[in-house]
């Protein structure tokens, strides 16, 4: 399932990256709300959710390779982060749930299956 697809079925709120969102597929969920911890877990393609919306994550969102990063809750998220993930084709997305039943939506969505 793709970054978009996934976004759409759940009525959540792209921030940034759109083009990316259409072209990217999701491999995995990384719950996670260290800086230091989401460097070293997250992996290629990840959908990374946490409630950071500081500028940081879109320089970690790069270097892991996250298809996403969402953040739960509704949390608002800084206009400079938006700003700085659209630069660097980073997808930010915006969700109402919290980090549990995002990661248990996208297991259901995605068809049910462990890694």
């Amino acid at each position: 399932m793709t970054v978009l697809e996934f976004v759409q079925k759940n009525g959540y709120n792209l921030l940034s990256g759109a083009d990316n969102a259409a072209q990217t597929s999701i491999s995995g969920v990384y719950i996670c709300d260290l800086l230091s911890m989401a460097m070293a877990g997250v992996k290629d393609r990840n959908l990374w959710i946490t409630v950071h919306t500081n500028i940081n994550i879109v320089a970690v969102a790069s270097l892991t390779n996250a298809a996403c990063v969402v953040i739960p809750e509704s949390i608002p998220v800084d206009e400079i982060t938006v700003k700085r993930a659209e630069e660097q084709g980073i997808v930010l997305v915006q969700a109402p749930h919290d980090s549990y039943e995002i990661a248990i939506r996208y297991f259901l969505q995605s068809g049910g299956r462990l890694p």
